[in-house]
């Protein structure tokens, strides 16, 4: 993709008066800084005071970041084990300006006091280059700025990253960043991820429309977001986000635009396709398995490699999204090594300002930045922890590329005996999806679900807290559309971790239809689990329309017959303990994580009426489950 950013131009944006903010800082509220289209996003510049009480005029090195979640309000993960309560902006700000840098704080158009409308995503690249700009042109800047932020924060990174502005000098991408929305972030497979209609719900009723107009705060209210979960799609005035129209149409948008072309070959959603032109400049990657934002991490990180000029760390833990102080997640705990405090650094804090120290100020420090850290889920006990919790146990460990070196292949086939093992002869299995009773979903790389859905690890099992669940206590591997292979127990640890590929041979009667794959780690039946626990890996989705590329969606013929496609569960990282089973599930849902495929071959998020499909695995060689295998003496 060619770069089509205007020639650096200084933008207005007045100072405001310094107002005392904590001791030794002033802060300039409110700086109304204009873009191209002459919107003003207004932006907190927080500076050393000076002997006069004003703001010291020595050029300084800039931390900046973009929020559209209050630049005035408490982030949820600046904390730390050992401090549990998060630090507010201001807080934070006063505390980096101490180390030596302005700090810079900006709402995202059209969220909190900036103008503008709010079109999720696809502002931001411009929005971040133009706010660039006028950082580099300012005297209180020394020429060098860094870039941070969590999840929105981390994607209008990438965005603004991929215009190349004047001034970056290094970037600390935290759970976010899109290499491509289309394959991850906002759609994954073709299927549209349901966490964009909860987040969209969640954040209009903050929105300004919402801010200024309480009738309309009460409307969105109102609404039952359980009860239109089970009204899906949603179309133009039927959704529970009709009462504020921009909120609507972008999710409406995502949701109906199936075809990978121009309208998702945007900067603020494409990184992918500027990697070329991507400036040189070291960048912190991190995520972890149950987030959300696994895949578009890796690909990042593997797609900007290579670049002497450009060091990169790759940091991977067993959270959920941002949860890096924590060790429990979902119904596992991970030990006490599973956080990044007392592991990788001190803190998640620490590791910066010494990321910053280094790029920013050209101090001698030695973070331990350039490699690659990885978690390796399981290994612990197996039985229940006082809390509760399966523990699961895991460890650090510290590579020096990802995918990992040392890495070897390992394939496993799908077979007639509900095996995983050795190729066997060809045969088929069908059954029904209703997309009327679709799979619920329990766990795995969730985020922004609230309150319908929440991700991490979990029993296969339903439960009354899992949205769709009819039969608690039941295992998912109950249902006749879930098929569902596994190993014989394992007769020593397997420790898998890399890139995750399920290549299926398929067919079906309808027009278009998903498959959908999960990894499991099967424990055996215990005293503290009778049944024993079924832990999610990883999963993934297909919508067959896209077999023949995601830039050419096409319906089944009736006459078809088989053909092949590729589903892509997120990489994990995860030792499969002896005696366990590994287990591969095969279906054709998993709701409300990814959108409902109605059957009928509708164009994408406007069908009214259900078929069923008779869905067939064509078992044999073409159905295969490939994964990465490390040596245990990497891990021990």
């Amino acid at each position: 993709m060619t770069l089509t950013t205007p020639a650096p131009t200084v933008f207005p944006g007045t100072l405001t008066p310094a107002q005392p903010a904590g001791p030794g800082v002033v802060v300039h509220r409110d700086v109304m800084v204009a873009m191209r289209d002459g919107v003003h996003l207004a932006t907190d510049i927080y500076r050393p005071a000076g002997a006069d009480g004003g703001p010291d005029e020595t050029p300084l090195p800039v931390i900046f970041e973009r929020t559209p979640y209050d630049k005035a309000g408490t982030p949820r993960t600046e904390k730390s084990v050992a401090r549990p309560e998060p630090l507010s902006r201001p807080d934070l700000a006063i505390k980096l300006v101490q180390e030596g840098y302005v700090v810079i704080w900006q709402d995202c158009r059209g969220r909190y006091a900036s103008e503008g409308s709010f079109t999720k995503y696809l502002n931001e690249a411009e929005d971040g280059y133009d706010s660039m700009v006028w950082i580099d042109g300012q005297s209180f800047g020394n020429g060098k700025v860094g870039t941070m932020g969590l999840s929105y924060d981390a994607h209008v990174q990438m965005a603004l990253a991929c215009l190349n502005p004047p001034g970056l000098a290094c970037m600390a991408v935290d759970s976010g960043g899109f290499s491509n929305a289309f394959t991850c972030g906002i759609r994954q497979g073709g299927a549209l991820e349901m966490k964009q209609a909860t987040w969209a719900y969640n954040r209009a009723m903050e929105a300004p429309l919402a801010s200024q107009e309480p009738r309309i705060l009460g409307a969105i209210q109102a609404e039952s977001l359980h009860d239109w979960m089970k009204q899906t799609p949603w179309t133009k005035g039927r959704s529970p986000v009709r009462w504020d129209p921009d909120y609507e149409s972008y999710l409406l948008d995502q949701w109906q635009h199936g075809t990978f072309d121009d309208f998702w070959k945007k900067a603020g959603i494409w990184a992918a396709g500027y990697y070329h032109d991507f400036p040189e400049v070291p960048i912190i990657f991190m995520s972890s398995w149950y987030d959300a934002y696994v895949r578009t991490t890796t690909e990042n990180f593997e797609g900007l490699k290579g670049n002497a000029n450009r060091p990169l760390t790759l940091i991977m833990g067993p959270w959920t999204h941002g949860n890096r102080s924590s060790s429990v997640f979902g119904d596992v705990d991970f030990g006490p090594a599973a956080t990044l405090d007392g592991q990788v650094d001190e803190d998640w804090l620490t590791f910066r300002l010494k990321f910053f120290a280094k790029w920013l100020k050209g101090e001698a420090v030695s973070p331990r930045d350039e490699r690659v850290h990885l978690f390796i889920m399981g290994g612990g006990s197996g039985t229940k922890t006082e809390q509760g919790h399966l523990d699961h146990g895991g460890t650090w460990i510290e590579t020096a590329d990802w995918p990992v070196p040392e890495a070897t292949p390992l394939t496993l086939y799908p077979r007639a005996d509900m095996s995983l093992g050795a190729a066997d002869a060809e045969s088929t299995i069908t059954y029904s999806y209703d997309p009327a009773n679709p799979v619920p979903t329990l766990g795995g790389a969730l985020t922004s679900g609230e309150p319908i859905f929440a991700g991490g690890p979990v029993d296969q099992t339903e439960s009354p807290e899992f949205f769709g669940c009819d039969t608690p206590g039941m295992p998912l591997i109950a249902r006749r559309d879930v098929v569902s292979f596994e190993t014989a127990p394992l007769e020593e640890d397997l420790i898998v971790a890399g890139p995750v590929t399920v290549r299926l041979r398929v067919s079906t009667d309808a027009p278009d239809t998903d498959f959908t794959a999960k990894l499991v780690d099967v424990y055996p039946p215990s005293a503290d689990y009778p049944r024993g626990y079924a832990m999610i890996i990883t999963d993934g989705i297909f919508r067959v329309r896209y077999r023949k590329g995601f830039d050419r969606p096409e319906l089944v013929a009736a006459d078809e017959g088989a053909f092949d496609i590729t589903i892509e569960p997120f990489a994990t990282a995860n030792r499969f303990a002896k005696g366990h089973r590994l287990r591969l599930d095969i279906s054709s849902s998993n709701f409300p994580k990814y959108d409902i495929n109605p059957n009928t071959g509708a164009p994408e998020g406007t069908a009214r009426d259900l078929r069923v499909a008779q869905n067939t695995l064509h078992l044999g060689e073409g159905c295969a489950l490939e994964l990465q295998v490390i040596p245990a003496a990497l891990v021990d």
